[in-house]
């Protein structure tokens, strides 16, 4: 009996050891997951986020075109004088903010005035030369008049003597000092019409409107005058920021000298060179997100411009010319204008010259990615 009860306990005890063993071996029991499932299912969810954000990354790059070689470039406007003198004053300084029409630097204006002053005594000169030929020539008027009444009369006295010499009345010594005086007559006439023409002509009387080509002359030599005198007033043409002064009180400027230079940074844009093969869907008008390394936590915006007609290298001093030589293909660069919202840095931060990381929103969901993607369409 004890023999056969010491067979039993070892029958079982026998499925407690199994059942240790496959404990061991990392089961639960019939539908369990082993170790090598547990990893091998890690391993799938692994590779389909990483596929996920892979995808995603890779649709974000089609629809969000970013380059990292684009700068801020903005209009610059050389401030230089019209006129030669001294620096009478200096008002602004570098890096100052001006509006348009503010007066940056003044010239002595003393000459200037004194010109102003010469042209209107011109002005006046020449209107009493005017007027004064205008009384010349009416006296050669009356000049002229008088002589007419002579030769008309000594043609009366003429004629009478010849009648009267018909009839012998008169001896003919007499009608000859008549035709003498015709003819004299007739000369003065014609030395006075001749002295009202000179008298005319230096009135400005000959032609129309030509009494007034003295004084024409004159007053526009007083503008000219006052012309130059309001440019010794430089002021800023447009508004924007003072950079490059050179200039100093008590300086001697001549005309044409730069002085300083103005840069409006409220028209500022971004110039951005994106590879040839990034240009596929980039069109004026899409929306573009700007991150400027100046400013790494505030994002601005702006809207493409245009895109340049050509690569920078076609307009480069010494553009390439691939048909000599040996070609090596280089993937090219074509300049993008983006013009940047005004209401996205009010406070004019952007400079020329910034790095600027540049995003275009390109017009493509997607659904136009995967479809483009799509070898077998």
């Amino acid at each position: 009996m004890s023999e056969e009860t010491g067979e039993k306990n070892e029958t079982v005890q026998e499925p407690s050891e199994q059942e240790a063993v496959n404990g061991n071996s990392g089961t639960n029991g019939p539908g369990g997951f082993t170790r090598r499932h547990k990893a091998m299912l890690l391993l799938l969810v692994l590779i389909l986020i990483c596929t996920w954000f892979g995808a995603s990354w890779w649709i974000k790059g089609q629809t969000h075109i970013e380059t990292d070689n684009a700068f801020i470039e903005a209009n610059v406007v050389a401030l230089s004088a019209k006129v030669p003198g001294t620096v009478k004053r200096v008002l602004v300084r570098d890096n100052q903010f001006v509006k348009q029409g503010e007066l940056l630097v003044e010239i002595d204006e003393q000459d200037y005035r004194v010109q102003v002053s010469q042209a209107t005594a011109g002005v006046e000169v020449a209107r009493n030369e005017t007027s004064g030929e205008h009384l010349k020539a009416e006296a050669s008027r009356a000049a002229v008049q008088l002589a007419l009444a002579r030769h008309e009369q000594a043609g009366l006295d003429l004629q009478r003597g010849e009648a009267l010499l018909k009839r012998e009345v008169i001896p003919r010594e007499q009608l000859d000092r008549l035709k003498t005086a015709y003819r004299i007559s007739a000369s003065q006439l014609k030395e006075a019409e001749e002295e009202l023409k000179r008298h005319l002509a230096e009135a400005g009387l000959s032609s129309p409107g030509g009494n007034k080509a003295k004084v024409l002359q004159k007053q526009a030599q007083l503008e000219e005058a006052r012309l130059r005198l309001s440019y010794t007033r430089i002021t800023a043409p447009v508004d924007g920021y003072i950079t490059r002064k050179s200039v100093e009180q008590g300086a001697n400027i001549q005309a044409g000298q730069p002085l300083m230079a103005l840069v409006p940074l409220q028209q500022a844009w971004v110039v951005a060179n994106y590879k040839e093969g990034q240009l596929s869907h980039i069109r004026p008008g899409q929306k573009v997100e700007l991150k400027v390394d100046a400013y790494p936590h505030r994002s601005f915006t702006g809207r493409v411009d245009s895109i340049m007609a050509g690569t920078g290298a076609a307009f480069s001093l010494l553009p390439p010319e691939n048909a000599t030589g040996n070609y090596v293909k280089v993937v090219q660069r074509i300049p993008v204008k983006i013009a940047i919202d005004s209401n996205s840095d009010p406070e004019h931060l952007l400079r020329v010259g910034m790095s600027v990381v540049p995003t275009v929103l390109v017009d493509r969901t997607t659904r136009d990615v995967l479809r483009d993607a799509n070898p077998f369409r």
